[in-house]
């Protein structure tokens, strides 16, 4: 819809959301409009290969602390509260929802109508209203787009604002800097002010998805991403950063059902939650992510990247602005995408860890039990040199792969895994370790790329569905005794260390860091959960 069709019908989409007068205003402008309206406010500047190339400003990733929830009657009792979910006070929304709808009153704006969700029964109108025309065409990257021509005077689900020039005064707004991201489940409406980090918009939703999905629908959401095979197998893949998950669920044999986030319903399989890619670009190489380097095209968005001096070239191994140098674009860029975004339940799932003690096991299958304590562990671990101050491997756990995005307790989410399981008998739960292999960080390697990738393919093909299976000693999860074109001695961790007093030590060790990590859960967690959890034993010397 142009601007000048758009003026009649905007004072009635936005009266509701506060706004009684406004500057000028667009709807639902196209990429290249957005790209051209970008230019001319100076929000950004072109790349050689026709990309948008744009700053977030000061903060150049999510900011945890700033992010908040309403708490009133209706989320009291059900949101996970504490340092993840800092509650909020519902007047002081509505008394910021006012000044910032004050601060816009006389500013250009631009409104986009789109989903969240591909399966149409469990999609979220959006509307979105952005201070910068560059967020615009963000959401109109990474939300799914209305059919042209389709109806969307609707009354949204969720209503984000979004005003980066926006500043709150903490003393009085009740924030605790200037910056803020604020849920209110009630309103079912988003508040992000003081921020221009695009991917707040993208989260808040993924957040609200993750509330409302498990709460309402008995449906999981999942901070995966998802691909499917010619014969409609569906594999979805958890992990951390660095643990390869963009890259481990990039498959030229394989169709991309989303990179990041997706549901999946009693009774219609999965679909992806977007209807973009918001992929990492520090140091990308067009040999390392064809996908990814070739997704970078007009009507993407390149975020914090450096030009190579005198050129409009991305140097994309520049750090100066920050290591989490981003691009968004619409998932139809990527070659084999599917769409709509949807398929089959998995039938194979694989929680990705890179461990760096060199523990577990390359491969290991997890029966229920361990795949609901090893979903809610989320664990990988990180490794010298990668933070100042880190200098032997150290632990990381994140609560579902993603627990800075969970409203609700984990146990929840890992309850109704394990429900998936009980519906799905034919699904099969894999932990991938491609961390390190012969000892720990310093002494071992790490595992061969190759390796991982046959272990994945033979889990994929069935082909260890005849394999015989050892139980780990400690952590009780299942190894095969041989996977097609790996070599078979570097199956069982402990054999693959010259040191086996030092393996066990360190094995014993890792435990005990997973049972320290749970003991926040256990209160919540099943019987069920709980006996998924590794054996402590003492280790003699």
């Amino acid at each position: 819809m142009k601007d000048t069709a758009a003026t009649a019908t905007l004072h009635n989409r936005l009266q509701p959301l506060g706004f009684t007068q406004t500057g000028e205003v667009h709807l639902n402008l196209t990429p290249a409009e957005l790209v051209e309206h970008a230019l001319r406010r100076g929000e950004g500047t072109l790349t050689d290969n026709g990309a948008l190339m744009a700053d977030t400003g000061k903060f150049t990733g999510r900011s945890p602390k700033d992010r908040f929830v309403v708490k009133d009657a209706n989320t009291a009792d059900s949101v996970w509260w504490g340092d993840i979910n800092i509650p909020f006070d519902a007047d002081k929304f509505d008394q910021l929802h006012t000044k910032m709808v004050q601060y816009l009153a006389d500013k250009e704006l631009y409104v986009r109508e789109a989903y969240a969700g591909a399966n149409p029964d469990y999609q979220l109108k959006l509307r979105v209203v952005n201070e910068q025309a560059w967020h615009n065409l963000f959401c109109y990257n990474m939300f799914l787009r209305p059919e042209e021509g389709a109806d969307t005077s609707w009354t949204p689900d969720f209503t984000i604002i979004c005003a980066p020039g926006f500043e709150a005064d903490p003393a009085v707004d009740g924030t605790r800097q200037a910056n803020f991201a604020i849920l209110n489940f009630t309103k079912k409406m988003i508040l992000i002010g003081g921020t221009g980090y695009a991917g707040e918009m993208k989260k808040g939703i993924f957040g609200v998805l993750n509330y409302l999905l498990p709460h309402e629908r008995n449906t999981l959401s999942m901070h995966c991403s998802a691909n499917v095979g010619e014969q409609g197998d569906t594999a979805v893949f958890f992990g951390l950063s660095g643990t390869g998950k963009t890259t481990l669920s990039a498959d030229p044999n394989r169709g991309l059902i989303g990179d990041d986030e997706h549901g999946w319903t009693p009774d219609a399989g999965i679909f992806n939650f977007e209807g973009g890619c918001y992929a990492k670009v520090i140091d990308l190489s067009q040999e390392k992510e064809p996908q990814i380097w070739d997704a970078i095209k007009f009507g993407s968005i390149v975020e914090n990247t450096r030009f190579i001096p005198g050129t409009h070239t991305v140097d994309y191994a520049n750090k100066s602005v920050t290591e989490n140098t981003r691009t968004a674009y619409p998932i139809h860029y990527i070659d084999n995408a599917i769409e709509p975004s949807v398929a089959d339940a998995p039938k194979n799932i694989f929680f990705l860890t890179a461990d760096a003690f060199g523990v577990l096991p390359p491969i290991s299958k997890l029966d229920k039990s361990h795949a609901m304590y090893h979903f809610m562990s989320g664990y990988t671990a990180k490794v010298a040199g990668t933070e100042m101050g880190i200098t032997e491997p150290q632990t990381t756990f994140s609560a579902c792969f993603g627990a800075v995005f969970l409203p609700l307790h984990p146990t929840k989410y890992a309850e109704m895994l394990g429900r998936k399981m009980d519906e799905n008998p034919d699904v099969n739960v894999w932990l991938i370790n491609t961390g390190w292999t012969g000892g720990s960080y310093g002494v071992g390697s790490r595992m061969k790329l190759s390796y991982t990738r046959a272990m994945i393919t033979a889990a994929l093909n069935g082909e260890l569905n005849e394999v015989s299976f050892t139980k780990h000693p400690i952590f009780g999860v299942e190894v095969p005794a041989s996977v097609p074109n790996v070599p078979t001695e570097i199956l069982d961790p402990r054999n693959t260390w010259s040191d086996k007093e030092g393996y066990d030590k360190t094995a014993a060790s890792l435990a005990d860091k997973f049972v320290n990590n749970f003991r926040k859960y256990a209160d919540f967690a099943n019987e069920q959960i709980l006996a998924g959890a590794p054996k402590v034993v003492e280790v003699t010397a």
